[in-house]
């Protein structure tokens, strides 16, 4: 359930409706607004106790049992949009924020003619793979640790913060150290053990919707990081598995309008991966951006047809700079900048 304190409630109030819901065996977390507090009590039978039981207290407005499955993800515990940041960059306000780079770091001349070409063109944040969950045992499956160096290296050269994905929590303590934002794959969304570890670290994170979740699914594994003291989330449609083969996931644009609606954290899409091809990747990006995605995950390569992972949906430099043209103009038209 949601407590909503008054505007002014002093601190003891405050803590006299934690310490109420500690007497139940139920957590907390605190959402501090700039006017208000808002406590969440958490639990899996807070049902059993009366929401009068929480409105008598001092200093307390209303009281308010979410049905949701999801709980600090929703409106209800926080009305307004969470915007992260990322050393100068926010996600989630006015700027769309553009994150470009290759699927995987092959070699440092890869990595940092792509990152000059991405950011050159407008990109704000560079991606790179070092850790790669590949479907195949036989696939490559990245640099590992020669890649999070790179990382570290190339985000000094270009003056870029840095996107990577993390598969293992006893990568965690190297890669917060040279890696801006930490991405959470569609096939670790239920890796619960990661989520917490990764929402221990606060480190800024971009969470990927599984290959066949729901979006309350999704949002439920959200929740498993901001349990775990994150407030650093981003969220990124990636595509799911339905029957239709001519792409290579079918990208749901509608949860980009399901999530505003029903949950305050940020949204970005990856239309490379929905697209499975590099010639409808503009299309989907042109469509995510006017649905009002509040960023884009695109890679691009300078040699695709020669790229070790993804090279059939990955963008020349010269179809990315293209591409961002057109985004400039559709983020003009929706009243945001890119």
């Amino acid at each position: 359930m949601i407590v909503e304190m008054r505007r002014g409630a002093s601190e003891e109030q405050v803590n006299g409706v934690v310490e109420r819901a500690h007497t139940y065996g139920f957590e907390t977390q605190l959402n501090i607004g700039t006017d208000k507090v808002v406590v969440a009590i958490l639990g899996s039978d807070t049902g059993r106790v009366p929401t009068e039981n929480f409105a008598v207290l001092p200093g307390v407005q209303s009281v308010t049992r979410i049905m949701r499955p999801y709980k600090l993800a929703s409106r209800e515990f926080k009305e307004k949009d969470t915007q992260v940041q990322i050393g100068d960059i926010v996600i989630g306000g006015p700027k769309v924020a553009v994150i470009a780079g290759p699927c995987s770091i092959e070699s440092r001349d890869q990595f940092l003619s792509t990152a000059r070409a991405v950011t050159e063109a407008g990109a704000t944040l560079v991606r790179g793979g070092a850790y790669k969950p590949r479907t195949s045992p036989f696939s490559f499956q990245g640099l590992q640790e020669e890649g999070v160096n790179l990382l570290e290296e190339i985000r000094q050269e270009v003056h870029a913060p840095v996107v990577s994905e993390i598969i293992d929590p006893h990568h965690l303590d190297e890669m917060v150290e040279h890696v801006d934002v930490l991405q959470i794959g569609a096939r670790n969304m239920a890796n619960y053990t990661l989520l917490r570890a990764v929402g221990r670290s606060g480190k800024p994170s971009i969470l990927k919707r599984g290959l066949a979740s729901t979006v309350t699914e999704w949002l439920q594994a959200a929740d498993y990081m901001l349990a775990s003291g994150s407030a650093q989330v981003i969220l990124c449609e990636r595509g799911i598995r339905t029957f239709e083969t001519s792409t290579r996931f079918t990208l749901d644009i509608a949860s980009v309008a399901v999530v505003k609606r029903d949950s305050h954290l940020p949204i970005i899409v990856d239309p490379s991966h929905a697209a499975g091809h590099y010639q409808l990747v503009p299309t989907l990006a042109r469509a995510a951006l006017a649905a009002g995605a509040d960023g884009l995950l695109i890679e691009v390569h300078p040699d695709p047809t020669n790229a070790l992972s993804d090279g059939l949906q990955s963008l020349t430099f010269s179809d990315f700079r293209r591409l961002m043209a057109d985004l400039r103009l559709i983020a003009q038209a929706m009243g945001r900048t890119l």
